[in-house]
């Protein structure tokens, strides 16, 4: 469904004010929403853009290499917690996990040795660990929040030593065939914005250099469209399961570290980046090469989400990623979803629907009732949700909230009628006045 046209136009002048501003050759937004692209606004002319000019999309790119090291997990081929000695052994920086490599906590310097990676041409696996030295670690596992170009390109080694396919070809056959994204490429493939550096006095453009930087592509090669990294974005706020398990999505928005410990409004989860912004939380990533910026933010609880790039090193005054999340925001704001409407459910089997009503535990009110899936949802009154699914006679599994993967055991009397739930020993009775 497109915008409304009141916010189609706030979001089209968030863009040239930022193009203008920024002193960006050319910028593209599109705002997607339940897997379509729902509007594209565009401003500049170096080139004009559309939804299928591309862009560089710089580490953006870490998120669907973090999706393919997720299905090798998942495949069983390897453990987030194996040390890198297990598939790239011989390293002196072998000790370092998987999920700290994924996650930015392992203590891993930002960039490998050598001339600037992004700006250079790339060199192969085995000169890139020839190239490791002790002193790569420049601080404890987990002692704090450390962005790593060099860890991507360490875990597309894990992932070409593990599928004995290289990073390239791997993540066309794994990702970008099965989504459709024919336009995200290695290479860039015509047409394509080049990418420039904007002279600060004068307002010249320089362009930048269009490098293959080889084993460290999985942290930042790639090239995409509006049209392309929305279905990317799609996936992310709705996952394909033959792709990948949504549950494994779900894991790898969960945080791994908090990255700004003074206002907390942003961490890392196994991949993606978080966003705090007034009380939604955005997932995605930010990602600049020489030349180009861009940014991916998506809500996952509405399938609302904002792909942005630009061809120019920096937006002056501006940033791509913030832009993006403000639009994603005035978006949110503006068009809130509809809820989905309530449907009447069948009758629920006769000892479930024993469970349901009003329940006490140290003075408080609780309430539980059955569900459509026919799972036991509520908890204490005005209170968020609790979520149960069962999992045989008399005994239920949580799934939300501070009782998610705890146990609920129904608890009988002689007669058969229910008494007390108890949750985790935490036990709730019919009366206040009732003695667990």
């Amino acid at each position: 469904m497109a915008l409304l046209p009141e916010t189609a136009r706030q979001v089209d002048l968030l863009v040239a004010r930022a193009q203008a501003e920024g002193r960006g050759p050319s910028l593209a937004l599109g705002v997607i929403r339940d897997g379509r692209l729902a509007h594209l606004s565009v401003a500049g002319e170096t080139p004009r853009p559309d939804g299928d000019l591309q862009y560089r999309i710089g580490s953006i790119t870490k998120t669907m290499t973090a999706v393919l090291v997720m299905q090798q997990r998942d495949a069983g081929r390897l453990a987030l917690d194996d040390p890198l000695d297990a598939h790239l052994p011989g390293t002196p920086v072998g000790s370092v996990t998987v999920r700290r490599l994924l996650g930015h906590v392992s203590g891993l310097q930002r960039e490998p040795d050598g001339e600037w990676w992004e700006r250079a041409e790339g060199v192969d696996l085995d000169t890139l660990l020839a190239g490791l030295t002790p002193d790569k670690i420049a601080h404890p596992p987990h002692f704090v929040y450390h962005y790593s170009n060099l860890a991507y390109g360490l875990l597309g080694g894990v992932l070409e030593r593990i599928t004995g396919t290289p990073w390239a070809q791997l993540l066309t056959e794994r990702l970008l065939a099965p989504l459709g994204m024919r336009r995200t490429t290695y290479h860039p493939a015509e047409p394509y914005a080049p990418g420039y550096v904007v002279h600060p006095w004068h307002e010249t453009l320089r362009e930048e250099p269009r490098t293959d930087t080889g084993a460290m592509a999985p942290a930042g090669q790639l090239w995409s469209t509006v049209e392309d990294l929305g279905r990317w974005a799609a996936f992310l706020a709705d996952p394909d399961p033959a792709v990948l398990a949504p549950a494994t999505l779900t894991e790898m928005c969960a945080p791994v570290v908090i990255n700004d410990l003074d206002s907390w409004t942003g961490g890392h989860g196994l991949g993606v980046e978080l966003y705090r912004v007034g009380d939604r939380v955005y997932v995605g990533h930010g990602g600049s090469m020489p030349g180009y910026v861009a940014g991916l933010a998506v809500h996952r609880p509405t399938r609302t989400a904002v792909v942005n790039f630009a061809n120019a090193y920096g937006l002056r005054g501006h940033h791509i990623g913030a832009l993006g999340r403000e639009a994603l925001t005035l978006v949110l704001d503006a068009e809130p979803p509809a809820p989905a409407p309530w449907r009447p459910a069948g009758p629920p089997a006769a000892d479930v629907a024993a469970l349901t009503g009003r329940w006490w535990w140290m003075g408080g009110e609780y309430e539980f009732r059955v569900d459509a899936a026919g799972d036991l949802v509520g908890g204490l009154v005005g209170k968020p949700l609790l979520r149960f699914t069962p999992e045989g006679p008399d005994r239920w599994r949580g799934r939300s909230g501070s009782q998610d993967g705890e146990i609920l055991t129904v608890i009988r009397d002689g007669t058969g009628t229910p008494v007390a739930l108890d949750i985790a020993t935490f036990v709730l009775t019919r009366s206040p006045n009732q003695t667990p």
